[in-house]
Formats: structure tokens, C-alpha cells, sequence
């Protein structure tokens, strides 16, 4: 989500996620052991800029703060996620993040729950900021390993910022992955097909 939307605000849209979302099951004791260590998305296999250049950051232990106002792990299992950043020099900016369940099971009921999240996070943010308006739109399933669902989200405030996002969620076994891109503008500004393949790469470079 762009940074026009405040850091402040997350931990009460993370309380109407919460009410919004599936509670999922905490894995029982002895549960697999993690897989190998999934890859990331580099660069160049962002959508591209039309006038800027996009730099990677590290890859990170940890949940990445900028996927909190739509996702985030209140009520989910302890998993260990890990993120990496990317920027360009203007005001566009994408995360990916991947996280490994431990079983297939438990992976796919994470990824509908993120996916519900991001389908309901427009109404979430309506609850919370009565001066912004928000939408939702799907953009439909892409046939990658266990599937990918992609969605964008739009939001104005009465104040005049004016922001889109992209947003996908998918799956290669027990490991789901959600790659969210941001910008100002509107869903005309947005690059669903370059995103669209930009998901597909994200979850086929997993393993």
C-alpha cells in the first residue's frame, strides 16, 4: 500500500482484519520441518517503470510493514516470514513476501486467508477513515504451480491523495508467497498484465 495511507492506522485496520479473516489452526507439535529456502523476485522482474529504475533491497527476516494495512499475522500460526523491498527514484514502490507452512494444507488455508484480506481491505479502510474511499477490484486466478489470485485497490481522501495498489497472493506447496505493488494514481495507471506476470515469476521462481 503507498505510504500515503499512515503507518498510525494499522493497528486498527489489523483488529477489522482479524474480525474479517479466517482464524487459521497453529500446527501441531512435530509438524514438518521447513523446506528449502524460497527465492525472490529480483529487479528486473518488476513491471517496468516508464521513467525510472527500480533497485532491490536485502532480503529480510521478519513481516514487512508496508503489507500491514491490507495483510498482516494476527491470527495466523508463528511462522518465519521473510520480504524483500523495491523502489524506484519517483513514488512507486513493491514488497514481496514469502512465508513456508508446514504442511500443504495449512499453506493453502494462509493463502486464502491473506487473499480474503485483500479482497475486504477497501471496506476495512472505509470503516476506519470515513475520509477515504476505497475499491477493490479482481483481476482474476493466474494457473501458476497451485494458483495465484490478483487483485487492486484504489484509494482517495477527502484530502486529495490519490493512490493505487496491486496486489497478488500465491502458492507452490506449503510455501505461499503476496507481492503487492504502489503508486499514486488511479487503476488507470496501474500495470495489471506486466503485474500479472510479474506474480507469475514471483511463485514459479520459488523452488
Amino acid at each position: 500500500m503507498p505510504r500515503h495511507i499512515r503507518a498510525s492506522a494499522l493497528t486498527a485496520l489489523t483488529v477489522a482484519a482479524l474480525a474479517a479473516g479466517t482464524v487459521l489452526t497453529a500446527p501441531a507439535a512435530g509438524a514438518a520441518t521447513k523446506a528449502v529456502t524460497p527465492k525472490f523476485l529480483s529487479a528486473s522482474q518488476l513491471p517496468p517503470h516508464p521513467s525510472s529504475t527500480w533497485t532491490a533491497g536485502p532480503v529480510t527476516e521478519g513481516f514487512p510493514e508496508g503489507l500491514g494495512t491490507c495483510v498482516s499475522t494476527e491470527g495466523v500460526p508463528s511462522y518465519d516470514y521473510r520480504y524483500r523491498e523495491f523502489r524506484t527514484d519517483l513514488d512507486t514502490s513493491a514488497v514481496q513476501m514469502t512465508v513456508v507452512a508446514d504442511t500443504a494444507t495449512l499453506a493453502k488455508a494462509l493463502a486464502k486467508h491473506y487473499d480474503d484480506l485483500i479482497r475486504t481491505c477497501g471496506e476495512r479502510i472505509e470503516q476506519a477513515y470515513p475520509d477515504t474511499e476505497a475499491e477493490g477490484r479482481y483481476y482474476g486466478k493466474l494457473a501458476v504451480e497451485e494458483g495465484a489470485q490478483v487483485r487492486g485497490l484504489h484509494t482517495e481522501t477527502s484530502w486529495g491523495a490519490n493512490d493505487v495498489s496491486l496486489m497478488s497472493v500465491g502458492r507452490d506447496g506449503r510455501t505461499v508467497t503476496v507481492v503487492q505493488w504502489g503508486q499514486m494514481g488511479d487503476f488507470g495507471d496501474a500495470p495489471v498484465s506486466a503485474f500479472k506476470k510479474t506474480t507469475t515469476t514471483a511463485v514459479n521462481k520459488l523452488y
